[in-house]
């Protein structure tokens, strides 16, 4: 009787040990693009060092479904004509849960108000310093293009801690 609880026991283990390795698989690298057109900001007209401001975007899926928002607090550290140094962070607050974000990056635009029309596009990378829900324990990247003053393309990358 006892070797049969043993063996039990064990089978049962093998086979949670079996899922074990099915989940982790499956919070394996995985990369998803979002679309973000911008729903709100108040970006100053000229930046001043030690000012934040924040951009809000509402984001879609490759399908063009909602799927939840961009929010990012930015804070100028310097700032010149050709465009300023800021630090940022970033929530994306998705239908299945919450990444976190940060970053440092330089930002070509001038320093003066955003240009609505022919603004330069530009990239940058945001490193993920968490996140809920689906994405518990989140680690990697974002990577955002802006494509125009109010559109961006947002590539999220979860490397093996992403839940």
């Amino acid at each position: 009787m006892l070797q049969l609880t043993s063996a039990a026991t064990i089978t049962g283990g093998l086979v949670a040990g079996a899922a074990g390795t099915a989940h982790a698989k499956r919070r394996a690298d995985q990369q998803f693009i979002l679309h973000g057109r911008r729903t709100g900001a108040n970006i100053p007209d000229i930046l001043t060092v030690g000012v934040p401001y924040y951009v809000r975007y509402d984001l879609t899926d490759a399908e063009g479904r909602a799927v939840g928002t961009e929010n990012a607090h930015c804070l100028p550290v310097t700032v010149g004509p050709d465009g300023s140094f800021v630090m940022a962070t970033l929530v994306l607050a998705l239908t299945d849960g919450m990444i976190t974000a940060s970053t440092a990056f330089q930002r070509p635009l001038p320093a003066v108000t955003e240009l609505p029309l022919d603004s330069r596009r530009w990239t940058h990378e945001f490193a993920v310093t968490g996140g809920t829900g689906t994405y518990n324990g989140a680690e990697g990247s974002v990577s955002i293009e802006h494509l125009t003053r109010d559109e961006d393309t947002l590539t999220v990358t979860l490397t093996d801690g992403a839940g």
